[in-house]
């Protein structure tokens, strides 16, 4: 039987990785063209993975919103499944490991605003899977969090921290979140109509990324803290300056996220070892890390 997906936000970094993940599982993939109907899109897919994002945290309390009504009404009109990419925002500051029973008590503005797409969701009737994890690690980009905070001085020999060096946090490889979304949806039937699946990605601090790193290249490196203060002094005009700004305390908060009901769900599914995937970033990181400030 054919299974079909609509993947919204198809260029973007979920979107790519979903595509593809998607497709080498055998499902025809949609890409969904902006600015087109969304509801005719979906008619006849069984999935839509919502991989739509304001750029740059862009404007998200007017925009998520808009983009969380148009995929309920496509999923409504086609009869199709949503999967959503959920985040930590939900849980602000309490101690972990969250997971799917863990309150929502977001202690941002944008917290809050996820906390109300997730409800939306919920409220809406339409079978919705929120596949839960922490900042990207993109392959093939060098515009991820890791690239952007932490492996932005490497090639001077510095690995840069954005809060407390000791402060574990939660990591998601993007293709791996890709696999296990392709899991999820092929057992969806299986499913309730609202699942919250925390993806427990490599969870470690940046003590601990130093070690593996130096390990790897075979030299030391030198620890520096991000230059906050820029973003300070920039976020009166500079949108995403502001907006990281309100998530600075995601990175002097230990945590993590538990991986128990994903091995519950999907007990076939193995990780990527945080060893290789950092194989993957450091020619990429080396290579750029110089055209960037310390």
């Amino acid at each position: 039987m054919t299974r079909t997906v609509l993947i919204t936000g198809a260029s973007g970094r979920i979107g790519r990785h979903a595509s593809q993940a998607f497709a080498a599982a055998g499902w025809q993939v949609r890409r969904f063209r902006r600015g087109s109907d969304m509801t005719a899109a979906a008619q006849g897919a069984d999935l839509i993975v919502n991989g739509m994002n304001p750029p740059n945290y862009h404007d998200w309390a007017h925009i998520i919103p808009e983009i969380t009504a148009q995929h309920i009404a496509a999923a409504r009109a086609s009869g199709a499944s949503v999967l959503l990419p959920g985040n930590v925002y939900n849980f602000g500051t309490q101690p972990g490991p969250w997971d799917e029973t863990t309150p929502h008590r977001p202690v941002s503005r944008k917290g809050r605003i996820r906390v109300e797409m997730e409800q939306a969701y919920r409220d809406s009737g339409v079978q919705t899977i929120v596949l839960r994890a922490g900042n990207f690690i993109d392959p093939d980009s060098q515009d991820d969090m890791m690239s952007i905070i932490n492996l932005r001085g490497l090639k001077r020999g510095r690995l840069v921290h954005g809060g407390r060096p000791e402060a574990r946090q939660v990591w998601c490889y993007l293709p791996d979140w890709a696999r296990a979304a392709v899991a999820l949806a092929e057992r969806r039937a299986e499913l309730a109509s609202f699942e919250d699946v925390p993806f427990p990605g490599p969870t470690l601090s940046t003590l601990e990324l130093k070690t593996r790193l130096e390990k790897l290249t075979g030299r030391p490196l030198r620890l520096s803290r991000f230059p906050w203060w820029i973003f300070t002094l920039a976020s009166p005009v500079w949108e995403l300056a502001r907006e990281m700004r309100e998530m600075r305390y995601l990175f002097d908060l230990d945590h993590a996220l538990s991986g128990d009901k994903l091995a519950r769900l999907l007990p076939e599914y193995r990780a990527t070892p945080i060893d290789d995937i950092l194989r993957q970033k450091l020619p990429r990181a080396a290579a750029q890390g110089a055209a960037q400030p310390a």
